[in-house]
């Protein structure tokens, strides 16, 4: 049995078609996508789009992500307050872009699961843990923090959401963080998915790496109007998936409580923050 799982397409089209080719010329058996196709990045739709129509004609399957979660809540809640407005204009954009093809987000599961046809093979997908979506396994994490978060009895469980591949054991359960299409966070801006094989009892797996038209990728962010119509934010955001390192977190450290609190406007300090890393 052979199965492909990736994750974190971030609405990046470039990306997202070269591992789709990859992918299809593999020929898996199955499919799973593991959530956070669509935001943070300009070509959602598109995405969403391609994915429903692999959906329908291969029969791949999607797994919820944070970013499916919050981007539907932003279709139905609206911001608090005008701050609240301007930091989530990129989400905002993202929920109108897609509005159109809500119905291709309907009834995604949490959690997938799937076996090569023996009760020892079970294999576990989410895109967090079973504490949320949002809840990711990294190289910080211990193992006393994951333990109770993880199902049982599994031969291999699958995860992603923190954007960097992993492996590693927790009691003898093998994880595997399958990392990100379209905005990987560890300094290697190819993209990365999982390839799973079931072979004499036994799952294996690697994680491939691959490169893509990046420069196609950087101008989708201006053309199709995520830097201009994003806000503030979405420059953070493009400089991420630039750099591929995580940013946001920094630019929360020092700045997103005096923006919260009133003391300084949301637009020059991110001007700062981007002023620090030049």
């Amino acid at each position: 049995m052979k199965v492909a799982i990736f994750s974190d397409v971030q609405g990046n089209r470039p990306a997202m078609d070269e591992a789709v080719a990859h992918i299809l010329d593999w020929r898996p058996d199955l499919v799973v996508m593991a959530g956070d196709l669509i935001n943070r990045g300009p070509s959602s739709l598109a995405c969403l789009e391609r994915f429903d129509e692999l959906r329908r004609t291969r029969g791949w399957l999607p797994v919820n992500g944070n970013h499916e979660t919050w981007i539907q809540r932003c279709g139905h809640e609206a911001p608090r307050d005008a701050l609240e407005a301007e930091m989530r204009l990129f989400a905002d954009w993202t929920y109108k872009q897609i509005e159109p093809r809500l119905d291709a987000l309907v009834d995604w599961p949490d959690h997938l699961c799937f076996n090569a046809g023996t009760d020892d093979s079970w294999v576990h997908v989410t895109h967090g843990t079973l504490v949320s979506n949002r809840h990711g396994i990294g190289t910080s994490v211990t193992d006393e923090e994951l333990r109770g978060t993880l199902p049982t009895d599994l031969a291999l469980f699958v995860t992603a959401h923190t954007h960097r591949p992993l492996e590693r054991v927790l009691d003898g359960l093998p994880i595997l963080n399958v990392g990100s299409v379209g905005s990987p966070f560890d300094g290697d801006p190819r993209g990365s998915y999982a390839l799973l094989t079931f072979e004499r009892g036994a799952w294996s797996w690697e994680i491939v790496r691959f490169a893509y038209d990046r420069q196609q990728a950087a101008r989708d962010f201006d053309d199709l109007g995520f830097i201009e119509h994003g806000g503030p934010l979405a420059r953070i955001l493009f400089e991420e998936w630039k750099r591929a390192r995580p940013l946001m977190q920094l630019w929360r450290r020092d700045f997103e409580t005096a923006v919260l609190a009133g003391e300084r406007a949301l637009q020059p300090t991110v001007d700062a923050f981007l002023a620090t890393l030049d």
